[in-house]
């Protein structure tokens, strides 16, 4: 079976997220983060394509290559037309992931190796490393980032839609309410932090850290 995982990015019209979810959830993509987010387009564009308010439900999905691409082959069967959801999905892969985490979206779980990361092939020069936490740890995480290489994040607020999956496999209740943090770092770097951070706030920790890494093709400061 596959160890890649791969993540989706799905921008939907407001209050259309949980429905979203519950889909992909029967669609074995089970690790999902739900945002709110401000769509761009004007008033007339959004009457033209039917897309309603710029108001969005964004989606954070991460899932096992096998079974995401198994989803794609059938996605005619349950995403019948754009009307549905009013919005997009983006297919992204990823550079690295916790090996708890991996473990879990491929159902072969070993959690003595709860401290490495599993790296992917990865031709780009920096990553986006996100790790999800309970909420009032993000000062912490930041600072044991900072010590393995990393110059600074960004939180975001959000909520994981199903704890079951992780709660199963950990024997522990995890929150709900969850706390994202972004950090764009080297490429040559990424492992140092993402181990860094997962040996002290790993998913098996109080902080319950769930990391992943995607690929940026570029970067600029604007």
């Amino acid at each position: 079976m596959s160890k890649r995982i791969m993540a989706l990015l799905s921008i939907v019209e407001d209050g259309k997220g949980k429905r979203l979810i519950k889909e992909l959830y029967n669609k074995k993509v089970w690790v999902n983060f739900q945002l709110v987010g401000q769509g761009t387009a004007p008033t007339e564009m959004l009457d033209i394509f039917g897309l309603g308010t710029n108001v969005k439900d964004i989606v954070v999905s991460l899932a096992a290559e096998s079974d995401v691409r198994d989803m794609m082959a059938h996605f005619g069967e349950t995403f019948q037309s754009h009307s549905k959801f009013g919005g997009i999905m983006v297919v992204l892969n990823m550079a690295a992931a916790g090996r708890v985490l991996s473990e879990i979206l491929n159902f072969n779980g070993n959690s003595n190796e709860a401290k490495e990361t599993v790296t992917m092939q990865n031709e780009y020069h920096n990553n986006l490393i996100v790790i999800s936490m309970n909420e009032g740890f993000s000062e912490d995480v930041m600072q044991a980032a900072r010590k393995a290489g990393a110059t600074g994040g960004t939180v975001i607020k959000g909520r994981l839609a199903d704890t079951r999956q992780f709660e199963e496999f950990i024997s522990t209740t995890v929150d709900g309410e969850r706390e994202l943090l972004c950090i764009l770092a080297p490429a040559k770097s990424c492992k140092q932090i993402m181990e860094t951070v997962n040996s002290e706030f790993g998913l098996t920790s109080p902080a319950n850290g769930i990391i992943f890494a995607l690929p940026a093709e570029k970067a600029f400061k604007i």
